[in-house]
């Protein structure tokens, strides 16, 4: 929550710098409540506990008027410690014959636009909500230890915006100045040029050159670039046809050489023969195989060779 509080703090601080102005060293005016406030909750040293609400560099002084120490000197023995620690204040310059109330003296010394540029400090609600209507017031009060600076009110905002419009454009007699001499340059141009130049030209350049406007500078179109040559693969030449490949297909009377393949021999493998069937010479049926028929006709005869 702290950190959150210091960040609020700080963006409106910025807003006053930015819209209407302040800068360091910050200059608070407060009335008798706001330092009866301050030594009710023992916030002291006060300009040390305003300079952390302030985020500054440096402890920004503070300013009373004399019609505020006359407040603290009627309300008697209660405020006396207030009296004397208001005493002690730099005094703010009020134009009053006579003595009037804090709330019109502070009222006075920020006037219409608050030119000195004073935080006002101060516990009083309806001196708040007038100071709300003033534009560049902002306003601190204490709750119980701590103490706040109030959000820009929407007066402060509109006329903000409304003075940075005014900014942005062109005043009446800045305005005649550049009409001025915008018709100086284009009568002496006319002057020095001649007639043929006169008809070419179109008006609206002359007013530009008159005005010292520039054109508009011509930037180049970002074109997509291309590969980097350094990771690219390099190309391979090509092969070089023979004279016979560059040759067109021959004539259709010559007929195409025929290829002639070569096969090898598969080595195959004999198959057994079927059993064959020998009658013996007594009558006897003897089924062998075309190796084994001898042995079957003589058996127990030694061949040779065998």
């Amino acid at each position: 929550m702290r950190v959150k509080r210091r960040s609020k703090h700080r963006k409106v601080v910025k807003f006053y710098a930015t819209c209407f102005g302040f800068r360091e060293p910050y200059r608070v005016l407060v009335d008798g409540t706001f330092v009866y406030h301050l030594l009710l909750h023992r916030l002291l040293p006060a300009d040390d506990a305003l300079q952390s609400l302030l985020s500054a560099s440096r402890p920004p002084p503070l300013f009373t008027s004399k019609c505020v120490l006359a407040e603290l000197r009627r309300l008697g023995k209660s405020h006396a410690e207030a009296f004397d620690a208001a005493g002690l204040l730099a005094t703010a310059k009020c134009e009053h014959d006579k003595v009037v109330s804090a709330v019109d003296c502070i009222l006075s010394l920020i006037g219409d636009k608050n030119h000195e540029h004073f935080f006002v400090a101060t516990q009083d609600s309806d001196l708040r909500a007038k100071l709300r209507e003033v534009p560049g017031v902002p306003v601190i009060y204490g709750l119980k230890s701590s103490l706040f600076i109030e959000q820009p009110s929407v007066q402060q905002r509109k006329f903000a915006q409304l003075d940075e419009e005014k900014r942005l454009h062109m005043g009446k007699t800045e305005y005649q100045m550049q009409l001025k001499v915008a018709s100086d340059g284009k009568m002496a141009e006319n002057e020095n040029a001649s007639d043929d130049e006169k008809k070419r030209r179109p008006v609206s350049s002359l007013v530009q050159n008159a005005l010292g406007v520039a054109d508009k500078s011509k930037f180049k179109k970002k074109r997509p670039k291309g590969p980097n040559p350094l990771s690219c693969k390099k190309k391979k030449p090509k092969p070089q046809l023979s004279a016979a490949q560059n040759q067109g297909p021959k004539a259709d009377g010559e007929a195409k050489r025929k290829r002639v393949r070569k096969r090898k021999k598969s080595h195959t493998v004999s198959k057994p023969t079927e059993a064959t069937t020998i009658v013996h010479p007594d009558m006897t049926r003897l089924e062998c195989d075309g190796k084994g028929w001898l042995d079957a006709m003589c058996p127990g005869v030694v061949y040779p060779g065998k």
